[in-house]
């Protein structure tokens, strides 16, 4: 039986320097705030806003939401995103994406200042990741990946990594970051020839494939650390399985993370610590 990568582990000790952080920022005079955008009522948005505002609430964090019809115009919609990133006691905004398709995802990514961009998503922030500078922020999802290494002491220096997948919200970005802590990376996607066999000569296998339970024993050896980020309703299961099938590949691996309860559950805390280091600076 492998070893369980669990990110609730990671999440709460990253959650008690959060707090901490908070406090002392207060002690400044500083209010941590983070500003949500969210259009229309969707199950998995509220889900999210849910869970980022039991956080906020534990960690002193405070919340303002602006929340939108299905309806809203572009020009409301950008007329309030401005005033947040003008607001100087706003450190930190977050979109809920995607928006409905009238909306242009590369304006929507860039129209969030930097020193704001929380979440990772602009081009500059995404500059900063390759060239090592502080532009904006590492995409949340990235960060987690690499907290759930560094938490349980999995050095990567020298190693051999596969990721699966190329997005800018995973793939990209956390190679980008194994690749500046001297980890050998190999990026694999839809048109990579012989992907199980490249992915199971790695030491680290990173799986951001977006497609569930693609990931199999074919894929893994038996001395390999398993990260995976994806998460999908599996309908015939009824129940939520990430890009691994966990029952295949767990018992062939060394370690793994579990879905739900692995890379997930660690992203909303990398958020809220981007908020803060967001609100430190913009304090000084």
């Amino acid at each position: 039986m492998s070893e369980l990568l669990k990110g609730k582990e990671v999440a709460e000790a990253i959650d008690l320097r959060n707090r901490e952080k908070c406090q002392e920022l207060k002690e400044k005079g500083v209010i941590p705030t983070l500003a949500v955008f969210r259009v229309g009522e969707k199950d998995s948005d509220l889900s999210y806003e849910r869970g980022i505002s039991k956080k906020c609430e534990k960690t002193g964090i405070q919340l303002k939401v602006f929340s939108f019809s299905e309806d809203v115009t572009e020009e409301e919609f950008y007329d309030s995103l401005t005033r947040a990133n003008e607001d100087k006691d706003i450190h930190g905004i977050l979109v809920f994406r995607p928006l409905p398709k009238r909306f242009d995802d590369d304006r929507l990514r860039n129209s969030i200042v930097p020193a704001k961009d929380i979440d990772g998503c602009s081009d500059l922030s995404l500059a900063g990741v390759f060239v090592r500078k502080d532009l904006g922020f590492i995409p949340c999802t990235a960060q987690a990946a690499i907290e759930i290494l560094d938490h349980y002491g999995i050095d990567v220096t020298g190693k051999n990594v596969v990721v699966l997948g190329r997005s800018l919200v995973i793939g990209k970005p956390v190679s980008m970051l194994l690749l500046n802590r001297n980890a050998t990376v190999t990026i694999c996607h839809t048109k990579t020839k012989n992907i199980a066999e490249t992915a199971s000569k790695a030491d680290i296998l990173i799986c951001a494939t977006g497609q569930t339970e693609s990931v199999t024993k074919e894929y893994t050896n038996e001395d390999q650390t398993v990260i995976d980020v994806g998460i999908g309703w599996n309908e015939e299961k009824q129940k939520l399985c990430g890009d691994v099938c966990f029952e295949e590949v767990e018992p062939h691996v060394k370690a793994i993370t579990p879905v739900p309860g692995g890379v997930g559950s660690v992203t909303t805390s990398v958020l809220l610590k981007h908020v803060l280091e967001a609100a430190e600076k913009a304090g000084n």
